[in-house]
Protein backbone atom coordinates (compact mmCIF):
# COMPACT_ATOMS: atom_id res chain seq x y z
CA UNK A 1 0.00 0.00 0.00
CA UNK A 2 1.42 3.39 -1.04
CA UNK A 3 1.85 6.49 1.26
CA UNK A 4 1.09 9.73 0.56
CA UNK A 5 2.11 12.94 2.00
CA UNK A 6 -0.77 15.20 2.52
CA UNK A 7 -0.34 17.80 -0.49
CA UNK A 8 -0.49 14.54 -2.80
CA UNK A 9 -4.33 14.16 -2.37
CA UNK A 10 -4.64 14.65 -6.10
CA UNK A 11 -2.25 12.17 -6.96
CA UNK A 12 -3.96 9.30 -4.71
CA UNK A 13 -7.25 9.92 -6.39
CA UNK A 14 -5.76 9.23 -9.91
CA UNK A 15 -3.65 6.77 -9.10
CA UNK A 16 -6.22 5.25 -7.31
CA UNK A 17 -8.52 5.74 -10.77
CA UNK A 18 -5.86 4.06 -12.75
CA UNK A 19 -5.54 1.18 -10.61
CA UNK A 20 -9.11 0.52 -11.15
CA UNK A 21 -8.52 1.01 -14.76
CA UNK A 22 -5.88 -1.52 -14.85
CA UNK A 23 -7.91 -3.69 -13.51
CA UNK A 24 -11.68 -4.00 -14.67
CA UNK A 25 -12.76 -7.02 -12.97
CA UNK A 26 -13.05 -6.05 -9.62
CA UNK A 27 -16.57 -4.39 -11.10
CA UNK A 28 -19.61 -5.76 -11.11
CA UNK A 29 -19.34 -8.13 -14.32
CA UNK A 30 -16.24 -7.71 -17.37
CA UNK A 31 -15.12 -4.93 -19.14
CA UNK A 32 -12.20 -4.03 -21.73
CA UNK A 33 -9.29 -2.38 -20.36
CA UNK A 34 -9.33 1.26 -21.46
CA UNK A 35 -5.87 2.13 -23.01
CA UNK A 36 -6.55 5.30 -24.10
CA UNK A 37 -8.33 6.58 -20.67
CA UNK A 38 -4.96 4.76 -18.93
CA UNK A 39 -2.75 6.57 -21.00
CA UNK A 40 -4.06 9.83 -20.57
CA UNK A 41 -4.58 9.14 -16.80
CA UNK A 42 -1.12 8.63 -16.39
CA UNK A 43 -0.06 11.94 -18.10
CA UNK A 44 -2.00 13.52 -15.69
CA UNK A 45 -0.27 12.06 -12.56
CA UNK A 46 3.08 12.70 -14.45
CA UNK A 47 2.33 16.45 -14.38
CA UNK A 48 0.67 16.97 -11.50
CA UNK A 49 3.63 15.26 -9.70
CA UNK A 50 5.90 17.79 -12.13
CA UNK A 51 3.90 21.17 -10.98
CA UNK A 52 3.93 19.89 -7.39
CA UNK A 53 7.24 18.74 -7.11
CA UNK A 54 9.01 21.83 -9.21
CA UNK A 55 7.39 23.75 -6.72
CA UNK A 56 7.98 22.85 -3.18
CA UNK A 57 8.50 24.56 0.10
CA UNK A 58 11.14 23.94 2.70
CA UNK A 59 8.07 21.92 4.97
CA UNK A 60 6.99 20.50 2.03
CA UNK A 61 10.86 19.06 1.22
CA UNK A 62 11.08 17.91 4.70
CA UNK A 63 8.18 15.93 4.33
CA UNK A 64 9.14 13.80 1.60
CA UNK A 65 13.19 13.66 2.72
CA UNK A 66 11.19 12.08 6.06
CA UNK A 67 8.62 9.89 3.57
CA UNK A 68 8.49 6.39 5.01
CA UNK A 69 8.81 4.74 1.86
CA UNK A 70 12.16 6.40 0.58
CA UNK A 71 15.03 4.19 0.17
CA UNK A 72 17.34 3.81 3.74
CA UNK A 73 20.72 2.88 3.64
CA UNK A 74 20.31 -0.63 3.57
CA UNK A 75 18.57 -0.31 0.51
CA UNK A 76 21.66 1.43 -0.96
CA UNK A 77 24.73 -1.01 0.92
CA UNK A 78 22.57 -4.12 -0.61
CA UNK A 79 22.36 -2.95 -4.08
CA UNK A 80 25.07 -0.86 -4.76
CA UNK A 81 27.50 -3.05 -2.96
CA UNK A 82 29.42 -6.59 -3.42
CA UNK A 83 30.80 -8.51 -0.87
CA UNK A 84 29.68 -6.38 2.31
CA UNK A 85 31.21 -8.00 5.56
CA UNK A 86 29.07 -5.69 8.55
CA UNK A 87 31.66 -5.13 11.30
CA UNK A 88 29.82 -4.62 14.66
CA UNK A 89 30.59 -2.82 18.70
CA UNK A 90 32.96 -0.15 19.44
CA UNK A 91 35.23 -2.63 21.52
CA UNK A 92 34.45 -0.15 24.73
CA UNK A 93 30.71 -0.67 25.56
CA UNK A 94 28.75 -2.49 22.56
CA UNK A 95 26.83 -2.94 19.27
CA UNK A 96 24.51 0.17 17.73
CA UNK A 97 22.13 -0.90 15.46
CA UNK A 98 21.35 2.33 14.22
CA UNK A 99 24.33 2.61 11.65
CA UNK A 100 25.30 -0.12 9.55
CA UNK A 101 29.40 0.09 8.85
CA UNK A 102 31.44 -2.88 7.22
CA UNK A 103 33.74 -2.82 4.12
CA UNK A 104 32.61 -3.66 0.64
CA UNK A 105 33.31 -4.02 -2.91
CA UNK A 106 32.61 -0.88 -5.45
CA UNK A 107 33.04 -1.34 -9.13
CA UNK A 108 35.60 -4.28 -7.80
CA UNK A 109 37.43 -1.69 -5.46
CA UNK A 110 37.61 -2.05 -1.42
CA UNK A 111 35.53 0.94 0.41
CA UNK A 112 34.25 1.16 4.01
CA UNK A 113 30.67 1.88 3.76
CA UNK A 114 28.55 3.27 7.02
CA UNK A 115 24.88 3.44 7.11
CA UNK A 116 22.41 5.38 9.32
CA UNK A 117 19.57 3.09 8.99
CA UNK A 118 16.25 4.36 10.34
CA UNK A 119 14.35 0.93 9.62
CA UNK A 120 11.76 -0.20 7.46
CA UNK A 121 8.73 -1.55 9.67
CA UNK A 122 7.62 -0.17 13.40
CA UNK A 123 9.91 -3.07 14.65
CA UNK A 124 13.25 -2.40 12.74
CA UNK A 125 12.85 1.71 13.23
CA UNK A 126 12.46 0.60 17.36
CA UNK A 127 15.59 -1.90 17.12
CA UNK A 128 17.46 1.17 14.74
CA UNK A 129 16.32 3.66 17.10
CA UNK A 130 14.69 5.36 14.76
CA UNK A 131 18.45 6.10 12.95
CA UNK A 132 19.84 8.15 16.15
CA UNK A 133 22.94 6.95 17.28
CA UNK A 134 24.22 6.86 20.66
CA UNK A 135 27.97 7.03 21.69
CA UNK A 136 29.12 3.76 20.68
CA UNK A 137 27.78 4.42 17.56
CA UNK A 138 30.28 7.38 16.79
CA UNK A 139 33.24 5.17 18.62
CA UNK A 140 32.22 2.27 16.16
CA UNK A 141 32.82 4.27 12.85
CA UNK A 142 35.93 5.82 14.65
CA UNK A 143 37.34 2.36 14.92
CA UNK A 144 36.45 1.33 11.59
CA UNK A 145 37.00 4.87 9.65
CA UNK A 146 41.09 4.56 11.48
CA UNK A 147 41.55 1.11 10.24
CA UNK A 148 39.97 2.25 6.48
CA UNK A 149 42.96 4.75 6.78
CA UNK A 150 45.90 2.47 8.01
CA UNK A 151 44.88 0.20 4.90
CA UNK A 152 43.94 3.04 2.17
CA UNK A 153 39.95 2.24 1.55
CA UNK A 154 37.75 5.00 0.64
CA UNK A 155 35.10 5.63 2.84
CA UNK A 156 31.40 6.27 2.00
CA UNK A 157 28.87 7.27 4.15
CA UNK A 158 24.92 7.66 3.69
CA UNK A 159 23.33 10.35 6.35
CA UNK A 160 19.92 9.59 7.05
CA UNK A 161 19.23 11.10 11.14
CA UNK A 162 16.90 13.18 13.21
CA UNK A 163 19.98 13.85 15.18
CA UNK A 164 22.23 11.66 17.80
CA UNK A 165 19.99 10.00 20.31
CA UNK A 166 19.77 13.07 22.86
CA UNK A 167 19.09 9.83 25.76
CA UNK A 168 20.11 9.86 29.51
CA UNK A 169 22.30 7.23 29.18
CA UNK A 170 23.53 8.50 25.64
CA UNK A 171 25.00 11.79 27.36
CA UNK A 172 26.13 9.90 30.48
CA UNK A 173 28.45 7.81 28.08
CA UNK A 174 29.55 11.02 26.40
CA UNK A 175 27.48 11.81 23.36
CA UNK A 176 28.75 15.22 22.76
CA UNK A 177 32.21 13.29 22.87
CA UNK A 178 32.37 10.88 21.03
CA UNK A 179 30.37 13.05 18.21
CA UNK A 180 33.87 15.85 18.59
CA UNK A 181 35.92 13.01 18.05
CA UNK A 182 33.89 11.45 15.04
CA UNK A 183 34.49 14.74 13.57
CA UNK A 184 37.83 14.86 14.25
CA UNK A 185 38.89 11.33 12.97
CA UNK A 186 37.19 12.97 9.71
CA UNK A 187 39.25 15.63 9.15
CA UNK A 188 42.80 13.81 9.94
CA UNK A 189 42.09 11.08 7.16
CA UNK A 190 44.12 10.72 4.29
CA UNK A 191 41.96 8.45 2.28
CA UNK A 192 39.37 10.01 -0.11
CA UNK A 193 35.54 10.54 1.91
CA UNK A 194 32.23 10.48 0.15
CA UNK A 195 29.06 11.62 2.54
CA UNK A 196 26.02 11.24 0.33
CA UNK A 197 22.62 12.44 2.48
CA UNK A 198 19.51 10.78 1.35
CA UNK A 199 16.89 11.64 3.71
CA UNK A 200 17.49 14.00 6.86
CA UNK A 201 20.96 14.90 7.69
CA UNK A 202 20.04 16.61 11.43
CA UNK A 203 22.47 18.22 13.54
CA UNK A 204 25.66 16.67 15.16
CA UNK A 205 24.36 13.30 14.26
CA UNK A 206 24.71 13.97 10.73
CA UNK A 207 27.73 16.33 10.71
CA UNK A 208 29.26 13.19 12.59
CA UNK A 209 29.78 11.53 9.75
CA UNK A 210 29.69 14.06 6.49
CA UNK A 211 32.78 16.01 7.07
CA UNK A 212 34.36 14.61 4.28
CA UNK A 213 36.04 15.71 1.10
CA UNK A 214 32.40 15.51 -1.10
CA UNK A 215 29.04 16.14 0.68
CA UNK A 216 26.38 15.09 -2.07
CA UNK A 217 22.43 15.23 -1.25
CA UNK A 218 19.67 13.96 -2.96
CA UNK A 219 17.31 16.20 -4.53
CA UNK A 220 14.81 15.98 -1.90
CA UNK A 221 16.82 15.63 1.19
CA UNK A 222 17.14 18.13 3.65
CA UNK A 223 21.01 19.26 6.27
CA UNK A 224 20.13 21.22 9.02
CA UNK A 225 21.58 22.32 12.34
CA UNK A 226 18.39 21.43 14.26
CA UNK A 227 14.75 20.07 13.04
CA UNK A 228 12.45 23.02 11.51
CA UNK A 229 10.10 22.14 14.59
CA UNK A 230 13.08 22.72 16.89
CA UNK A 231 13.84 25.45 15.39
CA UNK A 232 10.38 26.83 16.01
CA UNK A 233 9.87 25.92 19.29
CA UNK A 234 13.24 28.26 20.15
CA UNK A 235 12.88 31.02 18.00
CA UNK A 236 8.97 31.42 18.51
CA UNK A 237 7.61 29.21 21.12
CA UNK A 238 5.14 27.34 18.64
CA UNK A 239 6.63 23.87 16.94
CA UNK A 240 3.59 24.84 14.55
CA UNK A 241 5.16 27.66 13.27
CA UNK A 242 7.88 25.07 10.93
CA UNK A 243 7.63 26.29 7.49
CA UNK A 244 8.51 29.62 8.83
CA UNK A 245 11.48 28.55 10.41
CA UNK A 246 12.33 25.75 7.91
CA UNK A 247 12.34 28.82 5.16
CA UNK A 248 14.86 30.33 7.74
CA UNK A 249 17.31 27.71 7.67
CA UNK A 250 18.11 27.15 3.94
CA UNK A 251 17.78 23.33 4.38
CA UNK A 252 17.03 22.38 0.81
CA UNK A 253 19.78 20.86 -1.58
CA UNK A 254 19.58 23.70 -3.57
CA UNK A 255 20.19 26.61 -1.12
CA UNK A 256 22.79 24.60 0.33
CA UNK A 257 24.78 24.28 -2.88
CA UNK A 258 24.21 28.18 -3.32
CA UNK A 259 26.09 28.59 0.05
CA UNK A 260 28.77 25.85 -1.02
CA UNK A 261 27.83 23.63 2.22
CA UNK A 262 27.34 20.63 -0.28
CA UNK A 263 28.94 20.11 -3.27
CA UNK A 264 26.22 17.91 -5.56
CA UNK A 265 22.71 17.54 -5.80
CA UNK A 266 21.90 13.78 -6.94
CA UNK A 267 18.73 14.09 -8.88
CA UNK A 268 15.31 11.82 -7.80
CA UNK A 269 12.58 10.79 -10.22
CA UNK A 270 9.91 12.68 -10.54
CA UNK A 271 7.68 12.39 -7.37
CA UNK A 272 10.66 11.54 -4.99
CA UNK A 273 13.52 8.65 -4.80
CA UNK A 274 10.68 6.49 -3.31
CA UNK A 275 8.46 6.47 -6.60
CA UNK A 276 11.49 4.74 -8.44
CA UNK A 277 13.98 2.99 -6.49
CA UNK A 278 16.35 1.61 -9.67
CA UNK A 279 16.46 5.21 -11.02
CA UNK A 280 18.01 6.78 -8.09
CA UNK A 281 20.07 3.79 -7.28
CA UNK A 282 21.87 4.36 -10.86
CA UNK A 283 22.13 7.56 -10.01
CA UNK A 284 23.77 7.03 -6.65
CA UNK A 285 26.11 4.51 -9.04
CA UNK A 286 27.16 7.12 -11.27
CA UNK A 287 27.60 10.21 -8.74
CA UNK A 288 29.36 8.10 -6.63
CA UNK A 289 31.87 6.19 -9.65
CA UNK A 290 32.38 10.02 -10.44
CA UNK A 291 33.22 11.56 -7.65
CA UNK A 292 35.88 8.49 -6.81
CA UNK A 293 37.56 8.83 -9.62
CA UNK A 294 38.21 12.07 -9.07
CA UNK A 295 40.94 11.23 -5.80
CA UNK A 296 43.15 8.33 -8.16
CA UNK A 297 45.86 10.94 -9.05
CA UNK A 298 45.95 12.64 -6.29
CA UNK A 299 48.06 12.14 -3.11
CA UNK A 300 47.05 11.44 0.48
CA UNK A 301 48.18 14.87 1.59
CA UNK A 302 46.46 16.38 -1.35
CA UNK A 303 43.19 15.17 -0.33
CA UNK A 304 43.58 15.49 3.24
CA UNK A 305 43.96 19.51 2.33
CA UNK A 306 41.10 19.48 -0.03
CA UNK A 307 39.50 18.36 2.82
CA UNK A 308 40.18 21.12 4.92
CA UNK A 309 40.05 23.85 2.37
CA UNK A 310 36.51 22.75 1.53
CA UNK A 311 35.71 23.59 5.30
CA UNK A 312 37.50 26.74 5.96
CA UNK A 313 36.12 28.10 2.88
CA UNK A 314 32.66 27.81 3.69
CA UNK A 315 30.90 31.37 4.90
CA UNK A 316 34.04 33.02 4.33
CA UNK A 317 33.28 34.70 0.55
CA UNK A 318 31.68 38.03 2.22
CA UNK A 319 34.86 38.88 4.67
CA UNK A 320 37.77 40.64 4.35
CA UNK A 321 39.52 37.54 2.39
CA UNK A 322 39.98 38.18 -1.35
CA UNK A 323 40.31 34.91 -2.33
CA UNK A 324 39.28 31.80 -1.09
CA UNK A 325 41.29 29.36 -3.34
CA UNK A 326 44.06 28.92 -0.71
CA UNK A 327 43.17 28.86 2.74
CA UNK A 328 45.30 26.31 4.29
CA UNK A 329 45.04 28.15 7.80
CA UNK A 330 42.05 29.49 10.10
CA UNK A 331 44.39 32.99 10.17
CA UNK A 332 42.73 35.49 7.66
CA UNK A 333 45.81 36.66 5.12
CA UNK A 334 46.44 40.64 5.50
CA UNK A 335 44.52 43.34 3.80
CA UNK A 336 44.28 46.67 3.30
CA UNK A 337 43.37 47.25 6.58
CA UNK A 338 45.70 45.90 8.65
CA UNK A 339 48.55 47.35 6.17
CA UNK A 340 46.73 50.28 7.30
CA UNK A 341 46.95 49.39 11.21
CA UNK A 342 50.70 48.68 10.55
CA UNK A 343 50.91 52.33 9.51
CA UNK A 344 53.36 53.88 11.92
CA UNK A 345 51.89 57.74 11.44
CA UNK A 346 47.87 56.18 12.16
CA UNK A 347 49.26 54.49 15.22
CA UNK A 348 51.14 57.34 16.51
CA UNK A 349 48.09 59.68 16.02
CA UNK A 350 45.57 56.57 17.75
CA UNK A 351 48.13 57.02 20.60
CA UNK A 352 48.18 60.69 20.43
CA UNK A 353 44.40 60.08 20.89
CA UNK A 354 44.22 58.35 23.54
CA UNK A 355 46.69 60.19 25.66
CA UNK A 356 45.02 63.52 24.98
CA UNK A 357 41.45 61.82 25.81
CA UNK A 358 42.86 60.15 29.58
CA UNK A 359 44.12 64.09 30.19
CA UNK A 360 41.33 65.12 29.41
CA UNK A 361 38.97 62.60 31.46
CA UNK A 362 41.88 63.33 34.11
CA UNK A 363 41.29 66.72 34.64
CA UNK A 364 37.35 66.54 34.64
Amino acid sequence: MKNYLNFETEIKDLENELEKLKDPYNQEGLSEVDTQKISSTQTEIDEKLKNIYSNLDPWQTTMVARHEDRPKAKFFIDNLFDDFISLSGDRYYGEDKSVLTGFAKFNGKSVLVIGQEKGEDLDSRIERNFGMMRPEGYRKTIRLMNLANKFNIPIISFIDTPGAYPGVGAEERGQAEAIAKSIECCMELKVPTIAIIIGEGGSGGAIALASSNKVLMLENAIYSVISPEGCATILWRDPKKMLDAAKAMKLSAKDLLKLKVIDEIIDEPLGGAHRDRDIILNNVRETLTKNLNHFDELSSEEIMNERKNKFLKIGRNDGFMTSTEDVSTLTIKENNFDKILKSKKVLLAILGGLILISTTLLLI
